[in-house]
């Protein structure tokens, strides 16, 4: 049985674009994704009444127009090649998105009222952290974290698992409001490397409402209304890329807590140290494999 929460390549279609997500189709009220397929020399208008939305190249350039602000975004081959440069569009804009080359740009997006100002963010200013230990090191490139740049409500990141690898790990969640948690909504965008290329991802709640592993392939949507989330595993030979979107009806800040079971992990993995394969990408491409 496919659970509700999973949302396979294709069935999130919308025309050329692989996924449109709002959030009353998640079942939720504030996390939204888009991800846009623009051909060659397309031009592409995007209004966001009621939304925040960055512009985020998954592979290809494009131009993106805001009001009088024009950003160009160098982009990258695919998410697997390099750390991409980004756009920030406030609430109440509409976005002109154009490329000469085409490709797929995702627009993480959230449900706002305040409208600040429209921002260009270079790849070489986005912040690269490299989480977890052992086998269960990642990447976490933290371009729209809640502490690297100011939004109202989005929070998003890019994590690059290694093949082999066990991300989001040890499981966590942020479903209520505490000293110690805020709730936020969450959407998980799979990217797959690799011919045949396949991962897992597990949800569950400590009362077992929910407890969910599925087999995630390239450009599935996995939605995290609530609950422990993680891990997401990369097997041998394919590493595993997912867009983390995320939002929710108190301050914006990422709080959370882990799963008691599992807290001890946490000092294992500093006592492992971090797998030397990570990062796997800077902004100026991908690192050089280590023997």
């Amino acid at each position: 049985m496919v659970s509700e929460l999973f949302r396979p390549a294709g069935t999130l279609a919308d025309g050329p674009d692989p996924v449109s997500l709002r959030p009353d189709a998640a079942g939720w009220s504030f996390a939204a994704l888009r991800v846009i397929a623009l051909a060659p020399g397309e031009r592409r208008a995007v209004p966001l009444e009621g939304f925040e939305a960055a512009v985020l190249p998954l592979s290809g350039s494009c131009g993106v127009e805001v009001g009088s602000h024009a950003f160009e975004l160098e982009g990258r081959t695919d998410v697997f090649s390099r750390v991409t440069d980004f756009a920030y569009i406030p609430q109440g804009s509409e976005a002109v998105l154009t490329s000469d080359g085409g490709g797929e740009f995702a627009l993480p997006t959230a449900r706002a009222e305040r409208r600040l100002e429209p921002a260009y963010v270079p790849a070489r200013a986005v912040a690269v952290e490299v989480r977890g230990g052992g086998a269960a090191t990642r990447q976490v490139n933290n371009f729209m974290s809640a502490d690297a740049f100011e939004a109202e409500r989005l929070i998003a990141v890019e994590v690059l698992t290694p093949d082999g690898n066990w991300s989001s790990f040890p499981p966590h969640k942020h479903d209520e409001h505490t000293e110690r948690e805020v709730p936020l909504e969450e959407i998980y965008y799979f990217r797959i490397r690799g011919d045949g290329g396949f991962g897992l991802h597990r949800t569950y709640t400590a009362d077992g409402d929910i407890d969910v592993t599925e087999t995630v392939h390239d450009g599935d949507v996995f939605l995290i209304p609530r609950g422990y989330h993680g891990p997401s595993v990369a097997p041998p030979g394919h590493t595993m890329y997912y867009l983390n979107v995320m939002a929710g009806p108190a301050e914006r800040a990422w709080r959370v807590c882990t799963d008691p079971t599992h807290e001890w992990l946490w000092e294992l993995f500093a006592e492992l140290g971090p797998d030397p394969r990570c990062p796997l990408t800077t902004a100026d491409g991908p690192r050089p494999s280590r023997p």
